[in-house]
């Protein structure tokens, strides 16, 4: 019932939240004679803080349509098409063409690169600065995972397996030279995927797997994301966020769980850190600061734009990964077959994590070495970025500045 009384909710909330939008704009359009009046922008911010906090948050646009190319013999940026590569039920793999020909693109000779992206809550679209690094000098394709309650209960079921037999496909599809970026949660699937596919002598085994502030042995240094795991029964997940989809979704019936309820978990980590940004806002619209009041509007576009993730897959993950320990401990197995990460060989590795990052702790990343223990040294890599927090390290001055171009120079190196 939780589901259902969450869109009743929305609802109803709609019709205020039109009204609070339009009444802001009455109070701050200059051709308005009601913007002249007294206090008119405290009433307009206050107004446009009511819509914000009540709005329904649909998913964001890459909006990536330029980008410089390194290689081009002009500083012109080029202009980029986004393009479906391959569909699938539950995710389709976009890719950011360039809008050349194809002498051009030959004579660039950019690497292949496949961006994982998280399925754990935000939209693909959270990775767009990481997008934007690596389009300069490679050949970009990301996950791009569907909502859940817009996908048919006619589609099947969607677990951690599921995962892992996708990121398998498109790195097949993208052939032996392709070069795999992981974010966050997908640097365990990932590693799973490739392990597989060595163990299997697979030809289209990646050139290298780069991961990135993800969860490989979460009890290094855990975080609260990794205690409420733990500390919680298997049961409990099962009970407690898992709810089916109300029918004015495609996914009627269809067990997840909610965004909304993910969003509430993501705002109560720091809630008074949101108060305040919340009343920052408030003040910067007041005072005409526009330029930090979009900033802030930007952020919490991405931020507060949630998808559902299939009941199937997250419990999966839950005991899996964060109960289990099943990677780590050389206990995984999927479709009955043992995940064995020592048995990749030729594929080079680059972890990166972030010095103050507090939703994968300290390690947790790193711990790829240790488990990839037959990989040479020469073709190990490991990068703390000083500094930067969890979303630090692929978005952001730290991840323009300092994480890309050390991705980039590992990609060239092992080429």
């Amino acid at each position: 019932m939780l589901y259902q009384l969450h869109e009743m909710q929305r609802s109803l909330l709609t019709p205020l939240m039109q009204w609070a939008d339009a009444s802001a704009k009455i109070f701050s359009n200059p051709v308005s004679p009601l913007a002249h009046t007294p206090f008119s922008q405290r009433i307009a911010a206050g107004y446009e803080l009511m819509y914000r906090l009540g709005k329904d948050y649909e998913k964001p646009a890459f909006g990536i349509n330029a980008s410089p190319v390194k290689g081009m013999a002009d500083d012109e940026p080029v202009g980029i098409i986004e393009q479906v590569a391959v569909s699938k039920p539950f995710c389709r793999l976009i890719h950011f063409r360039k809008d050349l020909d194809r002498e051009q693109i030959a004579t660039l000779a950019q690497p292949t690169v496949l961006l994982v992206a998280p399925l754990s809550g935000h939209h693909a679209t959270l990775l767009r600065d990481t997008v934007r690094g690596l389009l300069v000098e490679h050949d970009v394709y990301i996950t791009d995972w569907t909502d859940a309650r817009m996908v048919p209960l006619s589609a099947g079921a969607f677990h951690l397996d599921d995962y892992i037999y996708y990121v398998q496909d498109f790195i097949r599809h993208l052939g032996p030279d392709v070069h795999v970026v992981s974010v966050c949660q997908p640097t365990v699937p990932v590693l799973a995927a490739i392990s597989l596919m060595a163990t299997a002598n697979d030809p289209k085994l990646p050139k290298t797997m780069t991961m990135m502030g993800g969860p490989i042995d979460p009890r290094r240094s855990p975080t609260a994301v990794n205690n409420l795991a733990t500390e919680k029964k298997f049961s409990w997940f099962e009970n407690t966020v898992i709810y089916p989809v109300p029918s004015n979704y495609p996914g009627f019936g269809r067990n997840v769980y909610p965004g909304f309820l993910q969003h509430a978990g993501f705002i109560a980590m720091n809630p008074g850190r949101h108060a305040q940004s919340h009343r920052d806002f408030y003040n910067h619209l007041v005072k005409g600061d526009e330029e930090t009041a979009e900033s802030h509007r930007k952020f919490y576009d991405e931020y507060n734009a949630v998808l559902d993730m299939p009941a199937e897959y997250y419990l999966d993950t839950i005991k899996t990964v964060f109960q289990d320990f099943a990677l780590p401990l050389g206990t995984w197995q999927v479709g009955g077959q043992l995940v064995r990460p020592q048995d990749i060989t030729s594929v080079a590795l680059f972890t990166v994590e972030g010095e103050l990052d507090d939703i994968s702790g300290a390690g947790q990343t790193q711990a790829a070495h240790d488990l990839c223990s037959n990989i040479p040294d020469t073709m190990k890599q490991d990068f703390v970025a000083p500094g930067a927090g969890h979303y630090g390290i692929f978005s952001g001055r730290r991840w323009r500045e300092m994480v890309c171009p050390k991705i980039t120079d590992f990609i060239k190196q092992h080429a």
